[in-house]
């Protein structure tokens, strides 16, 4: 029995995340070490759950609305 793959991944790469905000690489990094944009590692490898993109669009949103 085969499981379908998920249609929206669990977890983003920091090039998707780039591409997602329209941000260089540098800056997605600066995001995550201020811990504005949660992220988690596995092995050496970063990765953002979608969720924790949403959730720091939104309070950007937000943060300007005010």
């Amino acid at each position: 029995m085969r499981t379908a793959m998920p249609a929206v991944p669990e977890a983003l790469t920091v090039p998707e995340v780039m591409t997602a905000l329209r941000l260089s690489r540098s800056k997605v990094y600066d995001l995550i070490r201020s811990r504005q944009l949660a992220s988690f590692t596995v092995g050496r490898a970063r990765r953002v759950s979608p969720d924790s993109l949403r959730t720091f669009i939104q309070e950007q949103i937000e943060e300007n609305a005010a």
